[in-house]
């Protein structure tokens, strides 16, 4: 009986119901059109994959939001966008060749594996840069910088990353860099 109430605790455990709502809306979504069929078959594919491919937990202990420099920090990011979206668009129309390009490896300085997550998908949301490797045990990041045509423009995007690692510390860790 031990083993059996073990199980069900893991099951119990796994299973997230606004998650599987979330995938049925996504699956409503990419079918296109809202039906007693779409919604059923969104909701088997959501409890498919919640139960089928499980995810580790996430290690969030430690983790405080100081949501006053969080919100600040979101109206940033999306001032950045705008001007990243406006870099790459001229970058794709513009009449020359396409820039060189480079790949670095920058350090990060954050303790907690959630909060490097969360500052890896904010610096691949922008345009212009993507981390294409993390090193967790040594913190290090393996960075393709899309427009590299000078040294400046690369240190400009190792500053880019250095000030989003500087958010995060403010934002979830408290501590000052």
């Amino acid at each position: 009986m031990s083993k059996a109430r073990n199980r069900f605790q893991g099951v119990r455990h796994r299973f997230r119901p606004g998650f599987v709502v979330w995938i049925m809306v996504m699956w409503c979504m990419l079918m296109g059109e809202l039906s007693w069929a779409n919604v059923f078959a969104g909701l088997g594919v959501g409890l498919l994959i919640v139960f089928a491919l499980p995810l580790p937990a996430m290690p969030v202990t430690g983790v405080r939001i100081s949501y006053g420099a969080l919100i600040k920090y979101l109206f940033i990011w999306a001032w950045e966008l705008f001007f990243a979206s406006l870099k790459v668009s001229w970058l794709a129309l513009r009449p020359q060749e396409v820039p060189k390009q480079a790949i670095v490896e920058v350090p990060m300085r954050l303790e907690n594996e959630f909060v490097l997550s969360v500052a890896v998908m904010l610096y691949n949301l922008q345009p212009g840069g993507t981390i294409s490797d993390i090193d967790i045990a040594n913190r290090m990041l393996t960075i393709h910088i899309l427009d590299a045509g000078s040294d400046a423009a690369i240190e400009r995007e190792i500053n880019a990353v250095a000030k989003l690692e500087l958010a995060m510390i403010r934002i979830f860790e408290r501590r000052h860099a």
